[in-house]
C-alpha cells in the first residue's frame, strides 16, 4: 500500500499538484500524529491523482491511532473514506479526465483468485495487502486496481461528504446481504455509533418492520430516534436481554446486529436473539480477544451466527446506487462535525470522547 504511494516522487513540470505545497497526515506511532509536507507522486499508467475535497473519520482510523493496526504498520498515512476531484490522469486511463468529481473505495479484489471465483471477493488477499490509505491529505494517489474497479464519477446530486460514505455503506450493505434481511422482521442493533446508525438507516430503507437500537449515550440514542428507530434502549438504565425479549410479541428479535466491536457486546448479542434467529457480528474486536458462547443455546435454539468482513464489488455498486438515488433518508445526520486537516489531532480527541459521530475533514 505505502509503496504504491511513496515510490514515485517526480512530477511533470507544471503538474497540478506542483503548484502548491501538499500536506499529508502520518501516524508516526500510536498516539503520535504529524502533518507532513510531501510531494504528490505523478500517476503511473492506469492511476489517478485525486485532490481530496472531503475525507471522513472512521472507527478503524481511531483504533489505528490508539493502538496501531496490522494492516497499517507505522509510520503510515491515515484516512480511507474520501471523495475529491481528479488532478492528474495516468496514461491509458480513458474513463476519467482532469476536473472530474470522483468517489471511490480504497480497495479492490484481483478477480482471479480462489476467493474471487467463489464470489467472496472480500477475502481476496489483494484487498488487505493493497488497501489505500492517506486520504487525510491534500492529494491521494489511487492505484490502477482501485481505479479500474472501484472508482466512480460522483453524481452531481450528492455532496462530497455524502460521496465519502461509499466505503462504510458498502460494508453495511455486504453485512445485511449476508444476513438475508427481510422486511417482515424485527431487528435489534447493539451500538448507536456511526455504523450502528448506518445499519439503522439501511434497515429502514429496506422497509424492515421494526428496528430497535441499544446504546449508552443519550445524544446518540436521540439521533437514532430521529433517524427512525422504533424503539431505543439505554443499556445504562435497562437490562438489555429483558428489553430485547419484548420485541416480536415477547419472542425477541429475528436479527441482532452487533456494531460496537466489544467482546462483551458480542456475548450479549447471542443472548438477545430469539430462537431460530440470526446474529450479525459486525464490529471487529481487538486482536487476540476471545468470545465465550453458549453452545447449548446455539445448538438447541438453532441460531445462525454471521461475521461479515469488508465488502464485495456488488456491495459497492449497491451502495453507489443507493447514494445516487438518494434512497437513504437522514444519511447526512451521521456527519455531525467538520474540521480542517491541521485540526486532525482535535478530531481524534473528539472521537475518543464520543462527542461526534463522523467528522468531515477538509484540506
Amino acid at each position: 500500500m505505502r509503496s504504491s504511494q511513496a515510490a514515485r516522487s517526480s512530477l511533470a513540470p507544471g503538474a497540478v499538484a506542483d503548484r502548491r505545497p501538499a500536506r499529508q497526515a502520518v501516524l508516526q506511532a500510536p498516539g503520535c500524529l504529524e502533518i507532513r509536507d510531501f510531494i504528490p507522486p505523478r500517476p503511473a499508467p492506469g492511476e489517478l491523482l485525486v485532490e481530496v475535497k472531503c475525507a471522513l473519520s472512521c472507527g478503524t482510523d481511531l483504533k489505528t491511532y490508539r493502538r496501531g493496526h496490522p494492516l497499517f504498520p507505522t509510520p503510515t498515512p491515515l484516512g480511507h473514506e474520501f471523495a475529491g476531484v481528479v488532478a492528474e490522469v495516468g496514461e491509458g486511463l480513458k474513463r476519467f479526465a482532469v476536473g472530474d468529481a470522483v468517489m471511490a473505495v480504497p480497495s479492490a479484489p484481483c478477480g482471479k483468485c480462489f476467493f474471487c471465483e467463489c464470489g467472496q471477493e472480500n477475502l481476496c488477499a489483494q484487498v488487505a495487502q493493497r488497501i489505500v490509505a492517506g486520504a487525510y491529505a491534500d492529494y491521494l494517489l489511487l492505484p490502477a486496481h482501485v481505479t479500474e474497479r472501484h472508482t466512480f464519477k460522483k453524481p452531481p446530486n450528492i455532496s462530497f461528504e455524502t460521496a465519502a460514505l461509499l466505503e462504510p455503506l458498502s460494508c453495511v450493505f455486504h453485512a445485511q446481504d449476508l444476513a438475508n434481511v427481510q422486511s417482515s422482521e424485527a431487528a435489534l442493533i447493539l451500538g448507536a455509533g456511526p455504523f450502528g446508525l448506518l445499519h439503522l438507516i439501511a434497515l429502514k430503507a429496506r422497509g424492515v418492520r421494526k428496528v430497535a437500537v441499544a446504546g449508552r449515550r443519550s445524544n446518540r440514542l436521540k439521533c437514532a430516534r430521529e433517524l427512525g428507530a422504533d424503539w431505543v434502549v439505554d443499556i445504562d438504565r435497562e437490562e438489555l436481554a429483558a428489553a430485547a425479549s419484548r420485541l416480536n410479541g415477547g419472542w425477541g428479535p429475528d436479527l441482532v446486529i452487533e456494531a460496537t466491536g466489544l467482546v462483551a457486546a458480542w456475548e450479549q448479542a447471542m443472548g438477545c436473539v430469539r430462537r431460530g434467529g440470526r446474529v450479525l457480528f459486525f464490529g471487529g474486536c481487538q486482536p487476540g480477544t476471545v468470545v465465550s458462547l453458549d453452545t447449548r443455546r446455539m445448538h438447541y435454539d438453532n441460531l445462525t451466527l454471521i461475521a461479515p468482513f469488508h465488502f464485495r464489488p456488488r456491495d459497492v455498486l449497491a451502495a453507489l446506487r443507493a447514494l445516487s438515488e438518494q434512497a437513504l433518508p437522514g444519511l447526512e445526520r451521521i456527519i455531525d462535525a467538520r474540521r480542517h486537516l491541521e485540526q486532525l489531532p482535535e478530531v481524534f480527541a473528539l472521537l475518543e470522547e464520543g462527542a461526534v459521530l463522523k467528522c468531515a475533514i477538509y484540506p
